[in-house]
């Protein structure tokens, strides 16, 4: 059976038409795995029991006649870090090996109640802090693209497992460009929703003020169907909402009126394009985009977004201090794998071995940062100031959506690195989150979608995506746009 190009609405219409059944579709794909991911490294773990009660009940409430919905039977991977009940979840950390968990995520309920699938949990960077799936505590995943390169992170097991047919989608996480930056790198479509539209219940938490779960697919069509399913307010998650307009997001999110689309006015920030490291393959392929736009009627205009040189610094001093105040749950008594304890060790002997030994580098890297910026005397000078440049930074979103409706910048300074080039250079690896940090500091919405080609020069390199920013909770703008550039894309 034919996976390559398997979307969420061919799917749905080959299992209204009885083409295949989603038993056999999920068969399909477990031998596709068992044959493709032993060079890959997309999975952490299969979940095949799961997997084949859900599309047999699919199966039968076809048989009988019942209304299916879209996402019925479709074959979806979920990123390690996302709760399905009574199966293991590590977020990739040795800490958690044995940890099995105890309820749903409500993103993943919400797919169960719809008769979604789930084929397994990806792999990730540890806890979800890394931009290349090379701090995973159990293995690296590589791009299926160019297996000695990295295929981004942390959730680059789920962009792997879709640019490589090994899932019709997934979801990731993203909490400074988790989502967006390995769907450049692996060719595929990645959503970073509004801060608050997805519930994070059930998302091991890494830095709660700017996490967020979000769809990984295909196409821009089939991250809107994923999106629209997984949205709304919780009452298990006190930042979640609805979009203030209307209560839940409408019809615009699927069926995109063209004459409203049309009417967007696109910003380009000026101070992206002359960022320090911005390889000049990417820029020739987002000015590539930025011409297609063009020639479908967008209007463009330059725009200023001038603390965007300060978003990395304000990043990693907020974000180690929320990692810090998340993980210390973490002893490995309560949950997750207990040290071998010998003789009569103190509490504190014990923490320390336990987190010792569970946690990666980088885990204890961004801790012990967290920890030292929160400490006395440090507070005033590096938490509370970073806290008010990130308003500085969001303000400067505020004012530059007063003149346009979208903004476009690249996703990543370079396509795909090779797998060890920046490992040991933490710092060098943080920079490059320059282009999707600043929109978790501000709580927005956006997307990576691959730019696709006709030029030949381009054709030829690795996958780039270009970056679509919205206004809050107008995810149907960036998804809107997006869906007119892929449609002009596949016509032709």
């Amino acid at each position: 059976m034919n996976l390559k190009n398997l979307t969420i609405k061919k799917f749905h219409e080959g299992l209204l038409n009885k083409d295949f059944s989603a038993l056999e579709i999920a068969k399909a794909f477990f031998d596709y795995i068992d044959k493709e991911d032993e060079k890959i490294g997309a999975y952490l773990r299969l979940t095949k029991d799961l997997a084949f009660s859900q599309a047999n009940k699919t199966d039968v409430d076809l048989a009988e006649g019942k209304e299916l919905d879209i996402l019925a039977g479709v074959p979806l991977a979920i990123k390690d870090n996302i709760l399905i009940e009574n199966e293991p979840t590590t977020a990739a950390s040795k800490i958690l090996a044995n940890y099995r968990a105890s309820y749903d995520a409500t993103a993943v309920k919400k797919l169960k109640s719809v008769g979604a699938v789930f084929l397994g949990k990806t792999n990730m960077d540890e806890f979800a802090m890394g931009a290349s799936t090379e701090n995973s505590g159990f293995k690296i995943t590589k791009n299926p693209y160019d297996l000695e390169r990295v295929p981004g992170g942390s959730s680059g097991g789920s962009a792997a497992a879709v640019a490589a047919d090994m899932a019709t989608a997934a979801l990731g996480s993203d909490t400074g460009g988790s989502i967006r930056q390995p769907a450049s790198f692996c060719g595929v479509v990645g959503l970073k929703p509004t801060y608050g539209a997805v519930s994070r219940y059930g998302l091991i938490a890494m830095a709660s003020s700017l996490d967020q779960i979000g769809p990984m697919a295909k196409t821009v069509e089939d991250a809107a169907i994923l999106f629209k399913a997984i949205s709304g307010r919780d009452e298990l998650d006190s930042t979640s909402a609805n979009p203030p307009s209307g209560g839940k997001y409408g019809d615009e999110l699927l069926n995109p009126k063209l004459e409203n689309i049309k009417k967007l006015k696109i910003g380009v920030p000026k101070e992206y394009f002359i960022a320090e490291g911005l390889d000049k393959s990417v820029l020739k392929t987002i000015e590539e985009a930025i011409k297609t736009l063009k020639k479908l009627g967008f209007e463009f205009k330059e725009i200023s977004l001038p603390h965007t040189k300060y978003a990395v610094s304000v990043y990693y001093i907020i974000m180690p201090a929320e990692v810090s105040a998340n993980l210390a749950r973490y002893d490995g008594i309560r949950y997750g794998q207990m040290s071998d304890v010998k003789g009569q060790m103190s509490l504190k002997d014990i923490y320390l071995k336990t987190r010792g030994e569970g946690f990666g580098d980088e885990v204890k890297r961004r801790a012990i940062l967290g920890t030292f910026v929160l400490s006395a005397g440090y507070y005033d000078a590096y938490y509370a100031k970073a806290q008010k440049v990130r308003q500085l930074i969001k303000k400067d979103f505020d004012e530059a959506f007063k003149e346009v409706d979208v903004i476009l910048t690249p996703v990543y300074p370079t396509p795909a690195f090779k797998i060890g080039e920046k490992i040991d250079d933490p710092l060098k690896m943080y920079l490059g989150d320059i282009f999707t940090i600043p929109v978790n500091l501000a709580g927005l919405p956006a997307i990576s979608i691959p730019v696709k080609s006709q030029n030949l020069e381009i054709k030829g390199q690795l996958p780039v995506g270009f970056q679509l920013i919205g206004k809050p909770f107008r995810e149907a703008d960036i998804l809107g746009i997006g869906r007119y550039y892929e449609s002009l894309i596949i016509n032709h």
